[in-house]
């Protein structure tokens, strides 16, 4: 049992680190945005999903939900706040149509989430119930989290252009589903073990797709991209 739990808790440190890699995977594209001070093509609904997805994670690995879960914690308390930084940032440089999709996407998250921990900590009363509910909702929103870059896959096969699915996001997660699969087998977990069985798939899926495409996505087309963006950019402030 104490192999198994110092296993358990090796594969979860490791976990955080690859899990770091993933949340940082974006780090580029929101450099990029700020240079080109426009949004371009890349859609903010993965890192909503995210925001969410970790809120509920984090919750679930509370002691009063699942003991023994502290690795879950700190995990998803720097997805959410690395996810929050994500979403300013699309919000700073969208369109008014593209911010009051994320208002509402917010508020909405917030209020669902405060919603949750209200019920779960007055009306369960045992952290078998308590984690049995948590646990349900954690595998739904985790399964948005990984469904939701079929957004930016749907736009690569249709432009033939993998430039609005970063391929460093693509393998992070692969891997982050990878590692947290066996760290759900180790000490089994089905809530866990399902929506990381599918993180799996949905990164192997974004790497096929990405390396079909590679080939005809025209990177000459980045500069003019970017002197566009810019040419909006100057106008932008008169807008404010």
């Amino acid at each position: 049992m104490t192999d198994t739990n110092t296993a358990r808790t090796i594969v979860g440190i490791i976990g955080n680190v690859i899990a770091f890699g993933m949340y940082s995977a974006p780090i580029p594209t929101m450099v990029k945005i700020w240079k080109m001070k426009s949004v371009s093509e890349f859609k903010p609904d993965p890192y909503l999903a995210t925001v969410l997805n970790c809120m509920m994670w984090a919750f679930y690995g509370l002691p009063f939900i699942t003991p023994n879960n502290i690795l879950l914690i700190t995990n998803n308390g720097v997805g959410l706040v690395m996810a929050l930084v994500y979403v300013i940032i699309f919000f700073i440089f969208a369109t008014s149509p593209v911010r009051k999709k994320i208002t509402i996407a917010m508020v909405i998250e917030v209020i669902l989430m405060a919603v949750v921990v209200f019920c779960t900590l007055y009306f369960l009363h045992t952290t078998k119930k308590r984690s049995m509910l948590v646990g349900i909702l954690c595998v739904i929103f985790n399964v948005i989290m990984y469904v939701s870059p079929l957004t930016a896959m749907r736009l690569v096969i249709k432009k033939k252009s993998v430039k609005c699915m970063p391929f460093f996001v693509s393998l992070a997660d692969f891997m982050n589903g990878a590692i947290w699969l066996a760290y759900a087998c180790l000490r089994f977990d089905l809530y866990i073990l399902i929506p990381n069985v599918l993180g799996c798939l949905s990164g192997i899926i974004q790497l096929i797709i990405y390396a079909l495409y590679y080939k005809t996505t025209n990177w000459e087309d980045d500069d003019e991209d970017k002197e566009n963006s810019n040419s909006n950019a100057e106008i932008e402030p008169s807008q404010a």
